[in-house]
């Protein structure tokens, strides 16, 4: 069957470029030094048994970090990132990730612990790893690409052809073509993108092979990697002969288990060999790449993306490989990986052939310039074989003084960025940061997540056969549908609070700008607050403290409140302090203050001046995707200024408070001050009975209190209901401006699945 043609004629080029691509990573924990930890897995990530992407390799010092499966290169990195930022911030404080593949400061061998796992077989099977390739090799780590082509091009090409009755065995000789023709080039990528070119004297038994001040392209993939014996040869001429000749090792004993068969590339999609012949081969695993150290997580975008262009070619290719020709390549594997890194590969001509043809089947399937260009990269470094990975490494050794040296700058580099921005999955970086919390939080603790809508932060979390939909970090299926109905319209729910017994303001409710504005002498010199009916996150809300005592102010402000809906309140002004509680269930976890925006006058600086300082600091930025907002500028904000006496151009005495905003939002540049120990209980006691009013399972509750240290009373001077929110922001709890931080996430999680607890 020639694919290429059937590609071309049926227009199948975009359907033949996509695919389904997960990766594997493993690396070492070390100390600053570059060593490697004895310390145990952290018991922060859960248990083993279950955790979707957080597991331990050979020993309980490797990490295997594991991404799901994804249709596109680009989110399967962006989940390795997450990964990789989740574990930096979880492992020890004086522990790292060592960015290569072979390991360096091992300690000594009766101090390596092999992964402590709660089945004994498995522990078993690694111990007698332990006795037949000694712990050194088992310490070896890399990346494993996994790779399903589209079921819809496999559908596809078989309805194309009329060689196989069987989809089953169209399916296995698909695979199988990929496979062979990958294990005949597979010297290629190593070539290109290798990187283990030395590592130190006590990695090997027998003395090290290595000469004084050598370097070879991968030890890894050489004879002293982690390889079976040279004897033991599985065929892949067809999938019968795969199967028998694999059995046949496990049954004399040479092998404990299929698993032990170390190719670098494994079918995959069953547990037992023999039942590809009746199921088919789902997809394949590469295990031929070493780690980048140059790369935060062992490999970037764009090699990801060509090595996925390199497995197409296998399949696009005219001929499809023999059992000699994948000995040929197993062969010429070894020697490639000896080869100096500076020096011209002996198989140049091959590899230029094939990275041409490379090239003729990007163009052929419409793929992107950038791939093309990229294709054409890799071309010139067999002609400039300096510019290849493993040569750039050895150069970065030797002018960092050593393997070990290097590796433990990188890792400790690492480690600082991944906590650039500590409250953040830079990956995903467009959700909300409550969202992005909650996401850190199931990842580390090991629940199964999938991104529904990423937009619109909608979530799917399970553990075992029980699974819950989150949106917006917490909004579940805990919450009745009427809940949040009622606090998104302010009218209702203050209706709904005054029946059920609690203290509210009063109000009036207006339609229009003009029926509000006739109203003006119903509020003149009062303390007033004018917002929409419907709205969060503080949007179009004015208060007017010490009484509004200018007609066009208060038509200004009615303005405002108008353009976020089309009904808006005057409410009476509540002397005291707003807090927020937080409750989930029948307890208040949070209680926070949020001061008002504002600045502290320097005696030198404009207001403006002053505003532009504050919002330098880095937990400020947009208010979704960082913890504080930046202060702005705006018609309320100088509404509130003018009330001062002052403008944006005034420039306030020493130590002069002045108030930007009278509302204390954190979405409109306040500062969240955490006061949960501070609150009297029967504050806390009020909010959750405010959430059972609202039939609500979260809940945001704003109450005015006059003195928090006092118990509640029955009255509007103790205490009185601002809002209830649906869908509260919890990232001002977990990293609060001052104060104790708040872990609400967990508390959501444990809501969801208290079997996890």
């Amino acid at each position: 069957m020639n694919i290429q043609q059937i590609v071309k004629e049926k227009g199948l080029g975009l359907l033949f470029r996509q695919g389904t691509v997960g990766i594997e990573k493993e690396s070492q924990r070390v100390h600053a030094d570059g060593s490697i930890v004895t310390s145990e897995h952290p018991k922060a990530f859960g248990n083993r048994s279950y955790h979707p992407y957080i597991q331990t390799d050979f020993a309980e010092s490797q990490l295997e970090l594991i991404t799901p499966p994804n249709k596109k290169i680009e989110d399967t990195l962006r989940w390795l990132s997450a990964l990789h930022e989740v574990t930096l911030r979880t492992i020890d404080e004086n522990e790292y990730i060592f960015p290569m593949s072979m390991p360096a400061g091992l300690p000594p061998e009766q101090e390596i612990r092999v992964a402590q796992l709660d089945n004994a077989a498995d522990v078993a099977y690694r111990e007698y790893l332990v006795a037949s390739y000694g712990k050194a090799k088992q310490m070896v780590s890399g990346i494993h690409y996994n790779f399903q082509l589209d079921p819809k091009l496999v559908e596809t090409l078989f309805n194309a052809q009329t060689d196989y009755k069987s989809a089953v065995d169209f399916q296995n000789n698909l695979y199988l073509k990929m496979a062979k023709n990958f294990l005949r080039y597979q010297w290629i990528l190593l070539y290109l993108l290798s990187a283990t070119p030395t590592v130190e004297a006590n990695y090997f038994k027998d003395g090290s092979p290595l000469k004084p001040n050598q370097y070879v392209r991968s030890l890894r993939s050489s004879k002293y990697g982690y390889v079976n014996a040279p004897d033991i040869i599985v065929s892949f001429d067809s999938i019968e002969k795969y199967v028998e000749t694999l059995e046949h090792w496990v049954n004399s004993g040479r092998l404990i288990a299929e698993k032990e068969f170390y190719s670098n590339v494994r079918l995959r999609g069953a547990k037992k060999a023999r039942e590809f012949l009746h199921t088919g081969i789902q997809y394949l695993e590469f295990r031929l790449f070493d780690l980048n150290p140059f790369e935060a997580y062992g490999i970037n975008l764009k090699d990801a993306k060509f090595i996925h262009h390199f497995i197409l070619l296998m399949i696009w290719l005219e001929e499809t490989a023999d059992q000699d020709a994948v000995e040929l390549g197993r062969a010429r594997l070894g020697e490639v990986a000896f080869e100096d890194p500076h020096s011209e590969t002996a198989y140049r001509d091959e590899g230029e052939r094939i990275i041409n043809q490379l090239i003729d089947m990007l163009k052929a399937i419409g793929a992107e310039q950038s791939a093309v260009e990229f294709a054409e990269e890799k071309l010139v470094q067999f002609a400039n074989p300096g510019q290849t990975l493993c040569a750039r490494l050895v150069d970065a050794i030797e002018q960092a003084g050593g393997y070990q040296q290097l590796g433990a700058e990188i890792a400790k580099r690492n480690k600082v960025q991944a906590f650039e921005r500590f409250y953040a999955l830079s990956a995903f970086d467009n959700m909300e940061l409550s969202t992005q919390a909650l996401m850190f939080d199931t990842i580390q603790k090991g629940l199964n997540m999938e991104i529904l809508d990423e937009n619109d932060q909608f979530l799917r979390l399970q553990f075992g056969d029980h699974f819950e939909y989150v949106k917006n970090g917490n909004m579940t299926s805990h919450d009745s549908y009427i809940s949040p109905l009622i606090m998104e319209n302010k009218v209702v729910t203050k209706k709904v609070l005054a029946k059920a017994g609690f203290n509210v303001p009063q109000s009036l409710e207006f339609t229009s700008v003009e029926q509000a504005v006739a109203s003006y002498p119903l509020f003149e010199g009062k303390a007033v607050v004018i917002k929409p009916k419907s709205t969060n996150f503080g949007l179009g809300i004015s208060i007017f403290q010490q009484g509004v005592h200018d007609k066009a102010d208060f038509a200004k402000a009615v303005e405002i409140a108008f353009r976020e809906d089309k009904e808006v309140m005057v409410e009476d002004y509540l002397v005291g302090t707003e807090y927020r509680f937080f409750v989930l269930g029948n307890e208040t976890l949070a209680v926070l203050l949020r001061v008002p925006a504002n600045v502290m006058g320097d005696g030198v600086h404009t207001v403006a001046e002053l505003v532009a300082a504050k919002n330098d600091h880095p937990l400020r930025g947009d208010g979704s995707r960082t913890p504080l907002k930046k202060i702005a500028l705006g018609e309320i904000e100088q509404l509130q200024l003018k009330e001062q006496g002052l403008t944006v151009d005034s420039v306030p005495a020493k130590d002069q408070l002045v108030q930007l905003r009278a509302n204390s939002n954190i979405s409109t540049g306040g500062d969240s001050i955490d006061m949960t120990d501070e609150m009297h209980p029967s504050y806390k006691n009020l909010a959750v009975g405010i959430t059972k009013a609202m039939g609500a399972a979260v809940c945001g509750v704003d109450l005015i209190i006059p003195d928090l240290k006092k118990p509640a009373e029955p009255n509007l001077s103790s205490w009185g209901v601002i809002e209830a929110n649906f869908n509260p922001m919890m990232m001002m709890h977990i990293f609060p401006y001052s104060g104790k931080s708040r872990r609400l996430t967990l508390n959501v999680l444990g809501m969801l699945f208290p079997e996890l607890v």
